[in-house]
């Protein structure tokens, strides 16, 4: 592992929670961010985590959490999760709601990137990697502005695996196409593959970390075998 550290921006107990433990065992330093860390206590206590309230929209929040963060070792990897949802008839969204899901799915990316990014080129190494979802390539009926957010947070990767790959920085954005399994979703008894592992895409998460820089995935979609796409 080429790697030390890990910050995960919208850390809860669901996808991140997976990708936080298996970035752990794979003998990553954690560090978990999110609006709410009265939640991330039991995660933390787990791998050994240091744990920081950020809202991910807010300039002034990022930048002073990776201020606090440069006392050590500034995160080598950072892996931005958040994203709001809010649906309905177009002409019944309520437009504060709207910019809030556009503001948490993609411009928060954009805040955390620069300041991950500032670090990572003086480094002269780094990975950002981005969750994405269904809606990143395709947008849903009455789901415009979780489409707009998402499709948002693929132009931001795509844009920065082109211009930072070449120094160094691996960017890579994943398509997560279905629902993940959780305690409060499980797939039903005659589909029980209908909904994706959660520490199976941690697992993948990880190998993309692993990949050599002479082959590079900048995106990759995951779903389980039984989704049509």
């Amino acid at each position: 592992m080429m790697y030390s550290s890990a910050l995960i921006v919208g850390a809860g107990s669901g996808l991140s929670a997976s990708i936080a433990r298996r970035f752990a065992k794979a003998g990553l330093k954690i560090v978990l961010a999110a609006r709410s860390t009265e939640k991330l206590a039991g995660l933390a206590s787990e791998i050994g985590a240091r744990t920081f309230s950020c809202d991910a929209t807010n300039k002034t929040e990022v930048d002073g959490l990776f201020a606090k963060l440069d006392s050590g070792a500034a995160p080598d990897v950072v892996v931005y999760n958040p994203s709001y949802r809010t649906r309905g008839p177009l002409i019944e969204l309520d437009p504060v709601e709207v910019d809030r899901s556009i503001r948490i799915s993609a411009f928060g990316g954009f805040l955390v990137a620069q300041a991950a990014v500032s670090r990572m080129l003086r480094m002269g190494r780094g990975a950002m990697l981005f969750t994405g979802a269904s809606a990143s390539i395709k947008g849903y009926a009455q789901s415009a502005p979780f489409a707009m957010g998402k499709f948002a947070l693929r132009g931001l990767a795509q844009s920065l695996a082109r211009e930072l790959s070449p120094k160094g920085i691996h960017i890579a954005h994943f398509v997560i196409d279905g629902g993940i399994r959780s305690a409060n979703r499980v797939p039903s008894a005659d589909n029980p593959d209908s909904l994706l592992d959660p520490d199976a895409i941690a697992e993948t998460y990880l190998n993309i970390l692993n990949q050599p820089r002479s082959a590079w995935s900048s995106e990759i979609e995951l779903r389980p075998w039984v989704e049509k796409f």
